[in-house]
């Protein structure tokens, strides 16, 4: 397998620019929580920012790159950068609580220091996709991954062409970003569908009522000249694919992100192995077409 060949200093320069060849890979920037917004129940933001400012000037990330994220004295947790590039100065992660080290993360307030690792992995190829349209469809609290992607095709408006996002989650509660959605829905240059599962809506819920796939083949977007960008759970993802093949899309111009099973970022672990891939390394975005390579039960 090429990847159980890739040494530390193939790690440092590819996946960690930032560091250099002499120092320690494993030790984390220092990030100060300037802002914490929950989102929906369990679920908080973090805007944070460089306790060091030469850090913070020389740091640099793509759309797609996750990092880790630690509490000293608990433990790390992997999670995409929630914020797009095109915003400097800060980064922001979005995580649910689940575990330990999520759960000494929703305990920090605002003005506390956390560590940061990354920007590990590869990115979307955003370059390739000027002048084509773009279709986000995301699951909960799969936004996240996309947000960045989202606003950073925003950000940079006049290079792509129409832009769709579908988005779902099982009750209205647990929608998150609900001021973005709100932003984006009243502009006249995205088109917004958001749902909830049967049962999940309130009395006031103005839009779909159902899950993410069916909804997807309701509103029809075309496959004409458009990326298809998916994250959500496997579940939604395996009855997703099948809709964007029966609308016309090719494995080729459908992405989607991976981000579960990684621990290390840098390919040292082994956690995130499958096949002759490491999701840290040649992910966590992959095509269809690469999907489709990786074994059945993955």
């Amino acid at each position: 397998m090429d990847n159980l060949q890739h040494t530390d200093e193939e790690i440092l320069t590819s996946s960690h620019p930032q560091i250099s060849k002499s120092s320690n890979i494993y030790v984390p920037y220092l990030m100060r929580i300037e802002k914490i917004t929950l989102e929906a129940p369990g679920v908080k933001t973090f805007r944070l920012k460089f306790e060091n400012e030469q850090e913070a000037e020389e740091f640099n990330f793509k759309a797609g790159q996750f990092g880790e994220y630690s509490i000293m004295g608990v433990g790390e947790s992997t999670f995409c950068i929630a914020s797009p590039p095109t915003r400097k100065g800060y980064i922001e992660c979005t995580f649910r609580q689940v575990g330990k080290v999520t759960s000494a993360l929703s305990s920090a307030e605002e003005g506390d220091v956390i560590g940061f690792r990354g920007p590990y992995g590869n990115t979307f190829p955003m370059d390739e996709w000027k002048g084509k349209n773009l279709l986000f469809i995301a699951g909960g609290i799969a936004l996240p991954p996309m947000r960045c992607v989202i606003w950073n095709a925003l950000d940079l408006r006049e290079n792509f062409k129409n832009i769709t996002i579908v988005y779902g989650a099982r009750t209205v509660a647990d929608l998150v970003y609900k001021h973005e959605l709100e932003e984006w829905g009243n502009r006249p240059d995205v088109r917004l569908v958001t749902t909830v599962d049967p049962g999940g809506e309130t009395p006031d819920w103005k839009g779909e009522v159902g899950f993410v796939p069916s909804v997807l083949e309701k509103a029809a977007p075309s496959a004409e000249n458009t990326i298809a960008i998916v994250c959500g759970p496997p579940i939604m993802i395996k009855f997703t694919f099948p809709v964007l093949e029966k609308l016309g899309f090719a494995d080729h111009n459908i992405y989607t992100t991976l981000e579960n099973r990684m621990k290390c970022g840098f390919g040292k672990c082994g956690r995130c192995n499958v096949g002759e891939k490491y999701v840290c390394l040649d992910g966590p975005v992959f095509s269809g077409e690469e999907l489709k390579l990786l074994p059945a039960e993955y």
